[in-house]
């Protein structure tokens, strides 16, 4: 199962995410919905480098059975930090609604720091 935990700051904004496990809801090469998990997620991040303008703090272990953790990093403009939320809250929106659809492959939790 895909594990999924969103935090959010004080004012509700996500500034962290982070996904292990592997969703094992087809036989590898063929797991939608790993595929779908990843391409949103890789997606995500390549859209706060290429729009946004910053590299977020990013932690990756595919051998510990697919971890990716993604951080804002805290010295960014305003706009910058409109543009990474706009992609973060896409992000969160399409992982529930997955998640909606295939509930025993994963599980989306958000939190508060």
């Amino acid at each position: 199962m895909i594990k999924g935990i969103f935090e959010r700051d004080e004012a509700g904004r996500i500034v962290r995410f982070e996904l292990r496990g592997h969703a094992e809801a087809g036989p590898y090469g063929s797991d939608i919905v790993c595929a779908a998990v990843s391409a949103l997620t890789i997606s995500a991040v390549n859209g706060m480098e290429a729009l946004a303008g910053f590299e977020p703090d990013i932690d990756v272990n595919e051998m510990e059975g697919g971890y990716l953790a993604c951080t804002v990093i805290p010295d960014i403009t305003q706009e910058q930090l409109n543009i990474s939320q706009i992609l973060l809250e896409n992000l969160y929106l399409a992982l529930e609604q997955i998640q909606v659809e295939n509930a025993e492959y994963i599980q989306i939790k958000t939190t508060h720091v």
